[in-house]
């Protein structure tokens, strides 16, 4: 007889391991990222502190060489993008980081400002 899928210990630790990354915050709570969000390492070296999760050394190293978007950090270590987020967050805090995140709506130009614009270079 096969035991309930819900007892399952792989899917079981699936479960538990990004909530024990996180020390169970589910966001940061001075940082928000979106999924399109550029992250790069400060530093081109590799880190040595021992302060570091090992999730968060291996963010450091996929950013080590070009900037690489939360989705994408999420994808290539195949963790939650919630957790990706909260350990940017804290990579950030310690200015292991930097971020460029995308612009506000308020800030991005408006689609009359980009027709006039377009109309202008077809004039060229």
């Amino acid at each position: 007889m096969r035991e309930p899928r819900w007892l399952d210990d792989e899917q079981a630790g699936r479960h538990v391991r990004p909530y024990a990354i996180t020390g169970g915050r589910t966001r940061h709570s001075r940082h928000h990222f979106t999924l399109i969000t550029l992250v790069v390492s400060r530093q081109e070296r590799a880190y040595e502190q021992d302060n570091l999760e090992p999730e968060s050394m291996a963010i450091l190293a996929l950013c080590r060489d070009r900037a690489v978007a939360v989705a994408e950090i999420a994808g290539q270590l195949d963790l939650p993008v919630s957790v990706v987020k909260v350990l940017c967050g804290d990579l950030l805090n310690a200015e292991l980081i930097i971020v460029q995140s995308p612009p506000e709506l308020s800030e991005q130009p408006s689609v009359e400002l980009i027709e006039r614009v377009m109309d202008g270079i077809r004039q060229l």
